[in-house]
């Protein structure tokens, strides 16, 4: 079933590396036990939940673009995973979120405390992992991502509720909560495979910008998408008073009455008002503008790996940008 469900969620790009996925899902079913029960019950729940895999495909797909014929990148590809995932259980609970991947949050099923604590429990077995690996710069790269993520966390903490947030804060946001682990998953790929220096920032450049693209989408579909297909409340960001790009990009080409709505929205994290604030974005130009910064930033990462040999990774890699601003969940 574990297997089943994430093979269903995964988009065609990624079909180049369906058998080193299935081998990470393998990895990640081992790697999660655990002799407390509750720690089994949470991290199955959320890890089966599937999702589209991106990051731990990153680490796959680029290894083996650059000629890799090992394993290893499955133990990395499964421990970006669990970064991942040990992010995700704590950012419900932060935002009080009921509602991922089309089913209930864990902490909704389970409650913050046992969730956040979960957590943990993923976040150090990827470290454990991590030093399995025995490779001080695959450490380091690891250890400097989930830092800079918390940072990003804190970042978007902060901005949380203030109308004020311009557009240069918030893309900080989304390179350190977000871009990051992109980064550093696209990186190790090129790192493991023994790529020049040179290879290995054009990997992270990769990374960066795909990343980058996956959010500012994942915010127009915020107000464009439906529930059933992305997977969460529609308006998520409006009630956790979170000013993405279409809500700054509104809050400065709105009329006097659009911006005071959507400070005062903002402010009290207020959906009341979704369907005026959505069709003030609609008609702002706000969700194209998102869309083309999109664009703009998978361009970037179709243009780092433009070296690379050809091969049905690099196609893959490619098409991964496209699928960035094409999804509709």
């Amino acid at each position: 079933m574990f297997a089943a469900q994430a093979s269903a969620t995964r988009p065609h790009a990624t079909q180049a590396i369906a058998s080193d996925m299935d081998a990470v899902n393998l990895v990640i079913r081992r790697q999660l036990h655990s002799e407390v029960a509750l720690v089994n019950q949470i991290a199955e729940y959320i890890i089966s939940a599937g999702g589209k895999r991106i990051r731990p495909a990153l680490v796959l797909m680029m290894a083996r673009a650059f000629g890799y014929q090992g394993t290893s990148h499955h133990d990395l590809a499964a421990v970006v995973e669990f970064i991942h995932t040990a992010t995700l259980l704590h950012d419900d609970v932060v935002d009080e979120s009921s509602l991922r991947r089309g089913r209930q949050t864990a902490n909704a099923l389970f409650g913050n405390a046992a969730s956040v604590l979960v957590g943990d429990f993923v976040y150090s077995r990827a470290f454990q992992m991590m030093v399995s690996v025995d490779d001080m710069r695959v450490m380091r790269i690891l250890s400097d991502a989930t830092n800079v993520i918390a940072e990003g966390e804190v970042l978007q903490l902060l901005n949380m509720h203030d109308p004020d947030v311009t557009e240069a804060r918030y893309l900080q946001v989304i390179r350190s909560k977000t871009a990051k682990l992109f980064e550093a998953a696209a990186q190790l790929g090129a790192l493991i495979a023994g790529a020049s220096e040179q290879d290995v920032e054009a990997a992270a450049e990769y990374g960066r910008s795909l990343g980058t693209a996956f959010q500012l989408i994942d915010d127009v579909l915020d107000y464009s998408g439906n529930a059933a297909d992305i997977g969460k409340n529609v308006g998520d960001d409006l009630r956790e008073g979170k000013p993405t790009l279409p809500l700054i990009h509104l809050m400065h080409n709105g009329s006097t009455e659009e911006r005071a709505l959507v400070r005062s929205c903002i402010e009290q994290g207020d959906e009341q008002h979704f369907d005026v604030i959505l069709a003030a974005i609609s008609s702002s130009g706000a969700l194209d503008y998102t869309r083309n910064e999109a664009e703009k930033a998978a361009a970037r990462a179709s243009e780092s790996i433009a070296g690379l040999p050809d091969s049905q990774y690099k196609t893959s890699l490619l098409d991964l940008c496209t699928f960035a601003v094409d999804r509709n969940h």
